[in-house]
């Protein structure tokens, strides 16, 4: 087994404050030693962690959503994804919440396809991708209402092909999309050709930090 990994380290943290408040994210300011450098500040949205789902029909179509997204001003082509925003819920559990809330969709099959910091020099932001397969809708009585951006939701089922054409062509720029389209290629090639796809079960263990255990970092009401 290979030795390449990252490694989970805990410095020694000797101050830690939230510095802004913010409607939907704090920014937390930490003083912290590293053997190699000491009295080292940084700023860091505290941010709980995320879910996403890669979809896949029984056509091989993968299942993207448009979403306007207000920092970058532009209706962004994505897949379903929400926020681990309830406190002590399993990561498959919000999954599958959030596939029923944005999608009208249960799975019957589930795998783990990659764990991912977007954007570890600046958040403690962390996402778990799964694949979700053996599809089908859920009751009428159980159906969520959408509001805010999510009642604009567009939905697409795009074929490999194309949803990797518009990845090279710069035309889909959400990363979680890029990372579920390429993976998704990966696993139905692999299994096309009757290779390992190396997918993880569903209570897989993560090397990253759940964000979720300091309430400190809530939004105020």
């Amino acid at each position: 087994m290979s030795d390449l990994h990252d490694e989970a380290y805990t410095p020694t943290i000797t101050a830690s404050d939230v510095v802004y408040h913010g409607a939907v994210w704090n920014i937390r300011r930490e003083t912290f030693d590293l053997p190699e450098a000491t009295g080292l500040v940084r700023d860091m949205m505290a941010h709980n962690g995320a879910v996403a789902i890669a979809c896949v029909d029984e056509q091989e179509k993968i299942l993207l959503i448009q979403q306007y997204r207000h920092p970058v001003r532009a209706r962004l082509w994505e897949v379903p994804a929400g926020l681990l925003d309830v406190p002590g819920e399993a990561l498959i559990d919000a999954a599958k919440r959030e596939l029923a809330e944005e999608t009208d969709l249960r799975a019957g099959r589930w795998e783990v396809l990659t764990d991912s910091c977007l954007t570890p020099g600046g958040s403690s932001e962390s996402i778990r991708l799964y694949l979700a397969r053996d599809l089908e809708l859920v009751a009428d009585e159980d159906l969520h209402e959408r509001s805010e951006e999510e009642a604009g939701f567009k939905f697409r089922w795009a074929s490999l092909d194309e949803a990797l054409e518009a990845v090279s062509a710069g035309e889909i720029t959400n990363s979680i999309a890029q990372l579920a389209i390429l993976q998704v290629a990966r696993i139905l090639r692999a299994e096309a050709a009757g290779e390992s796809t190396r997918t993880r079960s569903v209570d897989a263990p993560r090397r990253l930090v759940d964000a979720r255990e300091s309430s400190s970092d809530r939004p105020r009401d």
